[in-house]
């Protein structure tokens, strides 16, 4: 038997290499339909299939507020708040809460350097409420939670790995805060996977932190999260939450507010569900169009074999040995394209880690699916094995002698014609649809590149600060710090401007919000206004960013305390606030806590500071004026040429201002407008190189199909050339019939194209998923690939000598 099998491994090799074109066509065709489905179904497995470690993680919910037009899409509440509404539910069992900014980078001191960790505080069952156990040591309890109690934090996995080396000794390690000098206990490391809030490197709870001696943490801003009771559903719970911001009791401007609920796998994939949901499609059909070529491939060099096939059985083998001896060619091909199909995944997953955001969640539990990769060359195995058997099941329902007598090079019946051309046209759709996918990705990527900021990322550096707050307990003393460093920093040679800012570039939820109210407003015409994103600025502000002024002034040294207050607005909300009237000189109210009115000076753009993706409203302030309890601790700062070459001067500068702060991170604006553009750019280069190894293979079938149809047509077309038709009419009607596969393929993929590109909707900006641009661009250069795919078998033609073509000889 063992000799059987090494016979007929031999055959199938000496078989595979009389026909080296077919063979390495196979296996390529095989590797990149296997390697790249294989890739892009793991990531997908890991990002969007594994489960997160909790109990039951469905049942989870995260909770908000939202005001009813839609303005103001996150609104937290208190603590108060969240402890009332934890009372009063019913649809939850369970309720936690959070701070609402999520995962905070801190100044953590580690001997002389200053590291940042992301710090997420949270209440004492924030983890009884996940029902995740810890990996060492133990989780946050209530008894943590409360003031005045020892300060602990528990590891995420990810921290404890990078900052600690996986040491699992960690437990009893003390995190030294830079800002505050309180020096952590670690007590526990969560497992992997567990990432939310998103970027969190450890959790702390969250009373202890809001507690000083001038704080009352019961106003602290948190959102919920809880596990649904019985049969609750999240609608349940947001009507709950709504109905409890209506209430008779609450302030008026909370009644305007409406609940918002998420699961919690939603929220911790964010933005990556619906780009993985596509890439899944994607690679499912890519795999399909990876069977149909091979099928297509199996089926045209089967129906060539037929006679061969037949005089094998006519020398006495039985149908038993042809099935097997083609079977055994099929499995040595799906070997050596499953073998290659491992090296191109193993590529692409390592490639995807490579180039994905650093935010990505999860990312380090990304490993080669070898489970996935069995099951994709299972399934082109058996589309092989479908198709690679037909022609010797064919050949045992024929009549030998009718085989024998036919002629090697006979046209195939019509049936089988049009299957073969039919399963081209299917890859030319399925390609097309792809394709669309990528040009819409790769448009709306464009667009957002050179989405309008309203100023200038160029020569911006962000430094963050890390300031020791026991010494700087107070706004007059963090105010006089900020202008001592500004002072000194505009001293600097190659330093234009110096100004606070509230938060980082596309810090989306951490800047500061609020709803003033325009002179004269009613208090429903109030509750109508915006939520809008407030600054307090230095006079050197619109300098250091690059923002014009539109229209008025801007902020002078004499804008200070005792001076009459001013502000500046944004275009979009002087156009709210006073619609056809000139804003320079209207006035407005921050709230009953403040008193005077603030009247208005100046008008700048609005700008994508805050989200890339919006620009958003705004309100500024001048720093001698602010309000607010603290000043910010953010700068911005405007430099003559490379901002990475001041940073070490920059650095020494502000250490050198004053005792207990430090410059903990610098970076140019450029590197921030990084992180808004990693998803889309990831998403739209990985569906670029699905759309090219898609249109790869639909030419590699265009151009085999018309190859094929000139081989089993060469008497035909001898037969035309002895009746007078030239060459150039041959090479026509070649192409015209390669190009009316391609042409019915597209018209179908046209179709999939409209209903697969809504799938993607969220994830385009400023792109319609009809786009006719882009639909017809895809289109015209898919139809150039497979007028490629069609000429060069077309121009074969001209070769053909009538007589030799006549007698069977060509």
């Amino acid at each position: 038997m063992l000799e059987g099998m090494l016979r007929n491994i031999r055959w199938a090799t000496r078989g595979l290499r009389r026909t080296p074109g077919f063979a390495v066509t196979t296996i390529l065709t095989l590797a990149l339909g296997i390697g790249l489905s294989t890739a892009v179904f793991t990531v997908a497995q890991a990002l969007l299939l594994r489960r997160l470690p909790v109990l039951d993680q469905d049942r989870l919910v995260v909770v908000w507020g939202e005001t009813r037009d839609g303005s103001f899409a996150h609104y937290p509440v208190t603590v108060d708040d969240a402890r009332e509404f934890a009372r009063r539910t019913v649809s939850l069992e369970r309720v936690a809460f959070y701070a609402y900014e999520g995962a905070t980078p801190k100044p953590v001191r580690e001997g002389d350097r200053i590291s940042r960790f992301g710090q997420a505080l949270v209440s004492g069952d924030f983890f009884d409420v996940l029902g995740t156990p810890p990996l060492l040591g133990r989780a946050l309890r209530p008894e943590d939670d409360v003031a005045g109690a020892a300060p602990v934090v528990v590891l995420s996995h990810g921290a404890w790995q990078r900052r600690f080396g996986g040491d699992p000794d960690v437990i009893g390690r003390e995190l030294l805060m830079h800002e505050t000098g309180v020096a952590y206990t670690v007590v526990g490391v969560m497992p992997r996977g567990l990432d939310y809030p998103a970027g969190a490197d450890y959790w702390a709870p969250l009373i202890p932190a809001k507690t000083g001696p001038d704080t009352d943490a019961s106003g602290a801003a948190v959102d919920l999260i809880g596990r649904l009771a019985g049969v609750a559903s999240p609608a349940n719970t947001r009507d709950e939450l709504t109905a409890y911001f209506g209430r008779i009791s609450s302030p008026v401007w909370q009644r305007d507010l409406r609940g918002i609920v998420h699961t919690l796998p939603r929220l911790i994939l964010g933005d990556t569900r619906p780009a993985l949901i596509v890439f899944m499609a994607a690679s499912a059909l890519l795999l399909l169009i990876t069977c149909i070529n091979v099928a297509d491939i199996l089926v045209v060099r089967g129906l060539g074999r037929m006679r061969e096939l037949a005089v094998r059985s006519a020398l006495g083998a039985s149908h038993g040995q042809v099935f097997v001896q083609l079977l055994t060619e099929n499995l040595l091909l799906a070997i050596a394209g499953g073998a290659s199909g491992l090296i191109v995944a193993a590529g692409a997953v390592r490639s995807f880690v490579t180039l994905a955001p650093a935010g990505l969640p999860r990312l380090d539990e990304i490993r080669l699916d070898w489970l996935t990769l069995l099951g994709a060359m299972a399934i082109t195995a058996f589309a092989m094995l479908i198709f690679g058997l037909a022609p010797a099941f064919m050949t045992s329902h024929s009549p030998l002698q009718r085989i024998l007598r036919s002629d090697a090079r006979q046209s195939p019946s019509r049936r089988s014609r049009r299957a073969t051309e039919g399963l081209v046209a299917g890859q030319v759709a399925l390609a097309l649809i792809v394709l669309s996918l990528a040009g819409l990705l790769a448009k709306s990527l464009l667009r957002l590149e050179r989405a309008e900021l309203s100023l200038d990322p160029s020569r911006l550096l962000i430094g963050e600060l890390a300031l020791r707050y026991e010494l700087y307990d107070d706004k007059d003393s963090q105010r006089a710090l900020m202008e001592t460093i500004s002072e000194r920093l505009r001293a600097l040679p190659g330093i234009l401007a110096v100004s606070p800012v509230v938060a980082v570039p596309f810090s989306g939820p951490a800047g500061w919000d609020g709803r003033p109210t325009a002179e004269g407003q009613s208090a429903e015409e109030a509750a109508a206004n915006p939520m809008l994103n407030m600054e307090v600025v230095s006079p050197d502000y619109f300098e250091a960013l690059g923002m014009r002024l539109v229209r008025g002034r801007g902020f002078t040294d004499a804008d200070r305390e005792g001076s009459g207050p001013v502000v500046i607005v944004s275009q979009s909300m002087a156009r709210h606030y006073w619609p056809n009237v000139d804003p320079i000189g209207k006035r407005l109210s921050m709230g009953p806590s403040l008193d005077g009115l603030f009247t208005v000076v100046g008008i700048v753009p609005d700008t994508r500071y805050r989200t890339l993706r919006e620009a958003r409203p705004s309100i500024y302030f001048p720093l001698r004026q602010s309000f607010f309890p603290y000043v910010p601790m953010n700068l911005a700062i405007r430099t003559s040429g490379p901002p990475a070459r001041l940073v070490p001067a920059i650095r020494r500068a502000i250490a050198e201002s004053s005792a207990g702060v430090a410059l903990a991170s610098a970076v140019p604006f450029d590197a921030f407008l990084e992180r808004p553009l990693a998803q889309p750019r990831l998403n739209a280069l990985l569906l670029v190189v699905f759309a090219a190894a898609a249109a790869a293979l639909a030419a590699v079938g265009l151009f085999g199909v018309v190859t094929t149809m000139v081989r089993q047509r060469t008497r035909e077309l001898g037969v035309r050339l002895a009746l007078g038709a030239t060459p150039p009419q041959l090479s026509r009607l070649v192409m015209r019939r390669g190009l009316g596969i391609a042409v019915s393929g597209m018209a179908a993929g046209l179709i999939g194209a409209l209903i697969a590109n809504r799938l993607m909707a969220n994830m385009l900006y400023e792109v319609s998923p009809a786009d006719a641009t882009t639909l017809a661009a895809v289109s015209g250069f898919l139809l150039c690939i497979a007028m490629i795919a069609a000429m060069i078998p077309a121009r074969s033609t001209t070769r053909i000598e009538p007589l030799a073509a006549l007698r069977g000889d060509a």
